[in-house]
């Protein structure tokens, strides 16, 4: 399954079907465990991600990793990180309809190499191109979803976190319920210092 994923991998960074390939540093693949029960999907990299070649990287990455820490999750062993689209685009704006529909192959792909269990959607435009324009964040967060024969849990954008501290209260619930699901469904025994 790795020699999939490092020949998915090598295509992915060769990429240039869309314009976002002229204005990139690095195509930024993802990250993490490739045979991890969670994978993570955000919205876009950034500036820090298209610089550093890395998927959250930045303050929101760094406040990502903390919630992951409070679950007793790491990216090395429990998850795998990627995103809607793979290139920056430019000044941080939000993947168009055309940019996600050319990168989504990509990511459902990898989502079945690495075949998780169970998928975060962090924020809008994920669970958006994941899930249907008619969904909202503030309305599905929190709940369950069966997306691509798995179970996916919306939850807000660590972003938002960062501009509306008031979020964080119900982010930590919804990331307690897929603590309580990793548990159900992987590892009973899985420790977590808050969970």
């Amino acid at each position: 399954m790795d020699i999939e994923i490092n020949l998915l991998k090598k295509e992915i960074l060769q990429c240039s079907k869309c314009h976002l390939a002229a204005s990139r540093n690095h195509v930024i693949f993802g990250e993490g465990n490739t045979n991890a029960q969670i994978f993570i999907i955000g919205e876009a990299p950034g500036r820090d991600e298209d610089l550093q070649g890395r998927p959250f990287v930045g303050k929101s990455g760094q406040l990502l990793d903390k919630i992951l820490d409070a679950c007793g999750f790491t990216r090395n062993e429990h998850v795998f990180i990627s995103n809607i689209v793979k290139c920056r685009p430019p000044d941080n704006r939000i993947p168009t309809p055309q940019e996600a529909a050319t990168c989504m192959p990509w990511l459902l792909k990898q989502i079945d190499l690495i075949n998780p269990k169970i998928l975060i959607l962090l924020g809008a435009t994920a669970l958006k191109y994941m899930a249907g324009a008619d969904r909202k964040i503030t309305r599905e967060r929190g709940n369950w979803l069966s997306l691509q024969n798995r179970l996916a849990m919306p939850v807000y954008h660590p972003a938002a976190l960062l501009r509306d501290p008031s979020l964080k209260r119900d982010t930590w619930e919804d990331f307690k319920k897929i603590v309580f699901k990793y548990r159900d469904l992987v590892n009973p025994e899985h420790y977590s210092a808050h969970v």
